[in-house]
């Protein structure tokens, strides 16, 4: 048996089977949910609903601590391959930056997503988040500034009103899993 010399100061907790299984269950309904309900609504930020209320439910259910960043990696991978809207890699940024949001917000507020006041606010602020993706994209493809900013904060306001309907949500979500034992 060989013993380890070097400990490491800081160490993630060990991600079980069930909440790497819920993690990828996150994800996976993340895209299927957009790929089955693509309906022409003409609304602006209408696919943050399921994105970012997957993404939240991820980590509001399991506590590791990046687990929506896990599960956006997993979601924007999938959704690559799935082709949605031809954009690529950027989609794959777009998960991440919704996910790097939900789970900064819930490192410094732990807890929080059991109130419809802070899981609406991470719910607007990551559906937000698609501003900067949609600013990106739009600066590799050479827009003009004042009309790249103006079209990306049209989209990011649209998708931080349903960022914030999937914020609302979760708790009542989040309240029913646990009453009926899915998750602790």
């Amino acid at each position: 048996m060989a013993r380890r010399i070097f400990k490491p100061r800081w160490q993630l907790p060990h991600l079980s089977l069930k909440d790497a299984l819920f993690i990828g269950f996150c994800a996976l309904f993340a895209v299927l949910v957009r790929v089955f309900f693509r309906i022409k609504l003409r609304i602006s930020g209408r696919s943050m609903l399921p994105t970012v209320f997957f993404l939240m439910l991820a980590r509001g259910s399991v506590s590791y601590p990046f687990a929506a960043i896990f599960a956006g990696l997993l979601a924007g991978s999938a959704a690559m391959f799935v082709g949605f809207a031809k954009q690529g890699p950027m989609v794959l940024l777009q998960y991440f930056l919704v996910a790097a949001v939900i789970d900064g917000l819930a490192l410094l507020l732990p807890g929080r997503f059991r109130h419809p006041v802070w899981s609406g606010l991470t719910g607007a602020l990551a559906g937000f988040s698609k501003f900067f993706s949609d600013y990106a994209r739009n600066f590799l493809i050479g827009m003009d500034a004042t009309v790249n900013l103006q079209l990306s904060l049209i989209e990011g306001a649209g998708a931080a009103l349903f960022g914030l309907l999937a914020g609302l949500l979760l708790p009542v979500v989040l309240r029913r899993l646990r009453a009926y034992g899915v998750i602790v």
